[in-house]
């Protein structure tokens, strides 16, 4: 060995290290910042909200009213065979003493049920404090003194009520949610590593990763205010470990492939980098692209999600390209072990699965697809199916103490609403606003409350339940009337939820899909296979939100639909779906580019992939399936939405339809590339390794 190759191999011998002692450094810089998310982590009503809606300006106007935001409550005292003197003479007692510990805008007054079983007592507060310290402070104060005894029940709802019990379920995420995929993950990488150290690399690996994606997003809320919620850290989590995983599993495939060819692991994996490295990026630019078109939104917690979303992306990338990579090689073959890919050798030949299915796809393509597309679309239908919105109460797995309140309220007042209608208003017209909203067909009562800032506060019982379709008609009216006025609350905050989800798909889906036409169309070089996959994806997400309706309502209980849920759940499928056909369509360019004819292509991608295109499915969704158990039901329709459609698209689409596909479309998959011309090889063929 000269000396001249002896110091080539020390210089490469070095390059791992060089990249762990970064990675290292990298982590001591963001490790101050990583610990202070959770600071700035909020799940007030406005970071829900949509920006520009008419709740959104109220919420911030109340702001800066003297006291803030106002917290409203309801003290629900309750016997099932009517209250008593001394259940009433108890209730009293206990107002006085809340009133006395807190400062209340107005003094309580208690409003009995016709029936004579319930007694309702509104409370209202503006005590000095930051608004979410402030209100659970009260609530929890407020439930501390409010107890009955004897078969008399006392509960606290109301919107201050409901917004802390939503609170402390967003605060609980963070430690179950992560500890629960960490979980997942480690028990699917053991089952298809079958090694006792292999799994723990990747695992780790996206630990960092996780780790360094909180730090960045830390900075990315304090140089652009982004909007940090309890759902969009915890979905950041989510992608960090899900696509991560994905990106680990097929570089690891690839790097295994390359060990049996090249003797030292630094060649191997520049071999494998090579390989799959272009189908990474490209995975992992169409998530983030998909991702950061939800900016367009005008709903808050959309618009926050894309941010986050994609720094979680991002720092998954770079980590299983850098840092992953590194420790791969610094480990050698044995961490393979008892599995040991070695040099020269050959894969132990077995019957594939994917070969079989793919085979099988290929022989009756037309009738394949035609069988495909009529399940997707029967799937479908299954939309028409899903519950309508979801209201405030219903946004709970678990019944707490706010919502069994309000259910209480809605069936012992079914003649008034138990939930006032904020209406702010200028200052100067306060008088004849108060008088124009209390000739507002549907209003029950109004009164006016704090003034401020040049804007007055009128409170407005409406004589319907709350979020009942006579509300409704009341809250358009008094927008309709009240010219220069804003109309908030949450009634009409849910109002603006489900209007701005309805015009954010109308602006978004375009986006996104010319997004990743566009990537698709600049790594596959066609047209057609891009407009092909992104049909797939597009099938996949009816079919997915079709299974939804089938068991939202019938088999869950639940008794709504997130407003969000069709623009988020087609974000991720489609920009994730994609994933795998970008994995699936890059090994067949490259065995087209290697001469194979269109049938053979197709096929041999698919063996060669399909393993890890399932391996990596599997993951996502069981990564995303960890939000069905995580408490309020818009993430459990996200969480399993995402799943199944993930599931969808990788046993049936990816591994049939897509397939299928292929081989009937031939080389006019590629067209108008050159590919889709050129039956010869263009460069030395290799033989690829089954999966």
């Amino acid at each position: 060995m000269g000396a001249g190759e002896t110091s080539t191999r020390g210089r490469l011998r070095a390059v791992p290290w060089a990249v762990l002692a970064l990675w290292v450094g990298v982590l001591a810089v963001v490790g101050p910042f990583a610990a202070k998310l959770a600071d700035v982590q909020h799940d007030r009503v406005t970071d829900y909200l949509p920006a520009s809606a008419d709740s959104t300006r109220v919420a911030r106007i109340q702001d800066r009213l003297p006291g803030g935001e106002t917290t409203e409550l309801v003290l629900v005292y309750h016997r099932d065979g009517g209250l008593t003197a001394a259940d009433r003479s108890l209730a009293g007692e206990q107002v006085e003493r809340i009133a006395g510990r807190h400062a209340l805008t107005t003094t309580p007054q208690g409003v009995p049920s016709t029936d004579g079983t319930t007694l309702m007592y509104p409370v209202a507060s503006n005590e000095p404090g930051t608004d979410e310290d402030r209100r659970d402070a009260l609530v929890d104060d407020v439930r501390e003194v409010a107890h009955g005894e004897g078969g008399l029940s006392v509960r606290v709802g109301g919107p201050g009520a409901l917004a802390t019990d939503a609170a402390g379920v967003y605060d609980s995420l963070g430690g179950p949610l992560l500890y629960t995929t960490v979980a997942v993950v480690a028990l699917l990488l053991i089952l298809i590593y079958r090694s006792p150290v292999l799994w723990l690399v990747p695992l780790v690996v996206a630990g960092v990763a996780d780790y360094l994606s909180t730090g960045v997003a830390y900075g990315l809320h304090q140089a652009f205010g982004t909007t940090v919620s309890g759902q969009s850290t915890g979905v950041m989590t989510i992608l960090v470990f899900g696509a991560g995983t994905d990106y680990a599993l097929l570089l690891v495939s690839r790097y295994r492939e390359e060990l049996r060819r090249h003797e030292r692991p630094y060649d191997a994996m520049r071999a494998a980098l090579r390989g799959c490295g272009p189908a990474v990026l490209a995975s992992s630019a169409t998530v983030a692209a998909g991702l950061l078109c939800l900016l367009a939104a005008d709903l808050n917690s959309s618009r926050g999600m894309g941010p986050l979303g994609t720094v979680g992306v991002l720092c998954a990338l770079v980590a299983m390209l850098t840092l992953l990579p590194a420790v791969l090689v610094l480990l050698g073959r044995r961490v393979f072990w008892p599995l040991v890919p070695a040099y020269g050798g050959t894969p132990r030949e077995r019957r594939s699965l994917f070969a079989a299915m793919g085979t099988s796809a290929g022989r009756r393509p037309l009738v394949v697809l035609a069988g495909g597309a009529v399940l997707l679309g029967a799937l479908a239908l299954g939309t028409l199916n899903l519950p309508g919105a979801l209201k405030q109460e219903d946004a709970f797995v678990d019944r707490p103490e706010s919502v069994t309140a309000m259910r209480t309220l809605a069936e012992a007042y079914p003649e008034r609403s138990s939930q006032p209608i904020t209406v702010i208003t200028p200052a100067g017209r306060a008088g004849p606003t108060l008088t124009a909203v209390r000739g507002t067909p549907g209003v029950d009562s109004a009164r006016k409350g704090r003034s401020g800032d040049g804007w007055t506060e009128i409170s407005v019982i409406a004589s319907d339940a709350p979020q009942s379709a006579g509300e409704t008609r009341t809250i358009e009216e008094l927008r309709r009337e009240l010219k220069g006025s804003y109309v908030g609350g949450p009634s009409a905050q849910q109002l603006d939820l489900g209007d701005t989800a309805a015009r954010d798909r109308l602006v978004v889906v375009p986006i996104v899909l010319a997004c990743v036409l566009l990537i698709l169309v600049l790594l596959l070089r066609s047209l057609v296979a891009p407009l092909m996959l992104v049909a797939a994806v597009v099938a996949v997400w009816g079919a997915a939100l079709g299974i939804g309706g089938l068991v939202f309502g019938p088999l869950f209980g639940f008794g709504g639909t997130d407003p969000g849920l069709g623009l988020l759940s087609f974000v991720f499928l489609v920009a994730l779906g994609v994933d795998y056909g970008i994995f699936l369509m890059h090994r067949m360019r490259e065995e087209s580019r290697n001469g194979a004819e269109p049938v053979a292509a197709a096929l041999t991608a698919l063996r060669t992939t399909g393993g890890v295109i399932a391996s990596a499915g599997l993951v996502l969704a069981a990564t995303f399936a960890v939000l069905t158990d995580m408490g309020l039901v818009q993430l459990v329709e996200l969480g399993f939405v995402i799943a199944v459609g993930v599931l969808l698209d990788t046993f049936l689409v990816r591994t049939y339809l897509v397939t299928s596909a292929s081989v009937a479309l031939g080389r006019t998959v590629w067209w108008p590339g050159r590919l889709s011309r050129t039956p010869g090889p263009l460069r030395p063929k290799r033989q690829p390794e089954p999966v």
